[in-house]
């Protein structure tokens, strides 16, 4: 009677195992059950991005054996916040989002991405129109500006931290909320200037890729029309960033999967119809200090900034 016993809680204990194993299994990070949380910032049309991040989540999950998926909020700060929500492990992301990230939830940049011609930095621009007589950055002052929106680094951070240290103060600043906005708002004359991302011309054919090339079939002449008046200091690109306590093995899988992808035909492509980039390097969180210097300098805070 007393192996009975111990044969019987034998037997239950491995019921019991067998019973929870795979309910433990189909909970962990990564498994169908809890599939890898991958965020796209609402860099352009959202359907545009579903139709090529479907490719780079299949790509991921063929060679990391993972599963993913991914989602597309509304606004940078919505992937912020994603991270202080367990919505989100790993997200391409703007700069000054990626600090605010790292601030608030520690998160962390892993690489960042390649642009057109191997550009690992960028920079943000003024535009205004030709005829406009605001033909450098001291014209500025006194005028209505446009900027992105106050999470863009391209589009507002840089641009208002190089009119504040010359000391040049608009009129009025309003924002437009995406890049081509700015642009169209300036060549339809609803304000003087506009600040929006800057790319240097195709090295081959010399055709403009900056952010007036966005709005080039509805408006034509907009290369004519629209002057380019001044530039900001330049950073390193948009980050790829991972949330905080991320297990390395699966940062490191990811990685290499996307370092693949971007080898392929069709990873090449689906990065560019993303994100208009040609793929991704390793980085770290300290290429990302001179921005932080930035904002401490003219006594920036990242949280009050977004409240604007």
């Amino acid at each position: 009677m007393k192996y009975a016993k111990i044969y019987l809680l034998i037997l239950l204990a491995a019921l019991i195992r067998v019973s929870i194993l795979p309910w433990q299994q189909s909970q962990q990070l990564g498994s169908e059950g809890n599939p890898i949380k991958f965020v796209m910032t609402p860099s352009v049309d959202a359907q545009q991005i579903v139709h090529s991040a479907d490719q780079l989540i299949e790509f991921l999950e063929k060679e990391t054996g993972y599963h993913y998926t991914y989602s597309v909020p509304a606004s940078f700060i919505a992937v912020v916040e994603a991270f202080g929500t367990d919505k989100a492990d790993i997200s391409i992301i703007n700069t000054f989002s990626y600090l605010m990230a790292h601030e608030k939830y520690g998160a962390r940049a892993v690489m960042r991405v390649v642009r057109r011609d191997g550009e690992t930095f960028y920079r943000g621009m003024f535009i205004s129109r030709v005829e406009s007589g605001i033909d450098s950055l001291p014209d500025i002052a006194g005028k209505r500006i446009a900027y992105v929106d106050p999470a863009s680094t391209s589009g507002y951070i840089l641009p208002k931290a190089t009119l504040d240290r010359l000391g040049i103060r608009p009129a009025e600043e309003v924002f437009a909320m995406k890049h081509d906005n700015v642009v169209t708002m300036v060549y339809q004359k609803q304000v003087d200037v506009g600040a929006a991302y800057y790319s240097p011309p195709d090295q081959q054919t010399g055709e403009p890729l900056d952010a007036r090339a966005r709005v080039r079939q509805q408006f034509p002449d907009v290369f004519k029309s629209i002057q380019i008046i001044g530039f900001t200091d330049s950073i390193p690109n948009d980050p790829i960033i991972v949330r905080k306590n991320l297990p390395d093995e699966i940062v490191e899988k990811t990685i290499n999967a996307l370092i693949k992808f971007q080898q392929t035909a069709e990873g090449r492509k689906a990065l560019w119809d993303i994100y208009s980039v040609e793929g991704f390097i390793k980085t770290t969180d300290a290429d990302y200090n001179p921005l932080r210097e930035i904002l401490q300098r003219l006594n920036y805070n990242l949280e009050e900034l977004t409240k604007k």
